[in-house]
Order: structure tokens, then sequence, then C-alpha cells
């Protein structure tokens, strides 16, 4: 049986840190473990990139999904969100993205602001997030 690869931090910070009954899970990008970034269409023969926001939260969402996993937690113990765009002209796809993971009844709090960019060139959001799972 072979093991799932992994996504590893690029820096010297874990993916999650649990404190008591909060796990904190570091700033998460659509890269994969094989580094490529999802979300990130070649649109014509010259390399001409497009960078879909929408697959890009998907796979944010899922790889944060991944992290709590291994904490024995998922999405629905986080309690707070702050996600980080470089374009705020990406807000509807991203929140149309995070709506298939939260709801707005019963999610979590959530800040979303922009910045001026981003670790590497074809991301296009970051998000961190704080879940509460009882030991």
């Amino acid at each position: 049986m072979s093991e799932e690869k992994v996504v590893t931090p690029r820096g010297a910070y874990p993916h999650t840190k649990r404190v008591g009954d909060f796990i904190f899970v570091s700033g998460t990008s659509s890269r994969r473990a094989d580094n490529t970034i999802a979300g990130v269409d070649i649109i014509d023969e010259m390399g001409t990139k497009r960078l879909n926001i929408e697959a890009q939260t998907r796979e944010v969402l899922l790889n944060i999904e991944k992290n709590l996993a291994k904490e024995g937690a998922s999405l629905k113990d986080v309690v707070d969100v702050t996600s980080f765009l470089v374009n705020m002209n990406d807000f509807a796809g991203y929140n149309k993205a995070y709506a298939e993971f939260f709801n707005k009844e019963t999610g979590p709090a959530r800040t979303t602001v922009a910045v001026h960019q981003l670790p590497h060139p074809d991301l296009v959001v970051e998000i961190k997030v704080m879940a509460y799972k009882k030991l």
C-alpha cells in the first residue's frame, strides 16, 4: 500500500499546531504535493495562464481538510477563517467555492482581506483557520 504524498511546508513552521482543544492551521494554498498549483490553466500555446479562483479555493479547503484530519478534526470543527485574496475582483468566485464547504448559518466566523502578493505568482488565495475539537 503506497502512502499518499503530502504537501510539505515551505518554511520553518508546521501545517497545524494544537493548543489544548484548539487547532491552528497555518496559511494554506492550492499547492499540491508535487509542487504544482491547482487552478492554473494554460490557455494557449504561448503559455498564457488563467488563474482560477474557484479551483484554487476548493483545493485550499481540501488541503486544510487533510491537515485537520491529521489532528482528528474536520472542517465542521472550524470556528474562524482568515482568507487572503490577491485581487478582490475574485471575491465572487472565491465566495462561491467557499459556500460549497461552509454555510452562513452554521459556518465559522470569517475575515477576507486583500494582499499585495502571495509566495508564488500563480497563487491568488491563501486561507488560515482555527478549529476547536476536544481531545
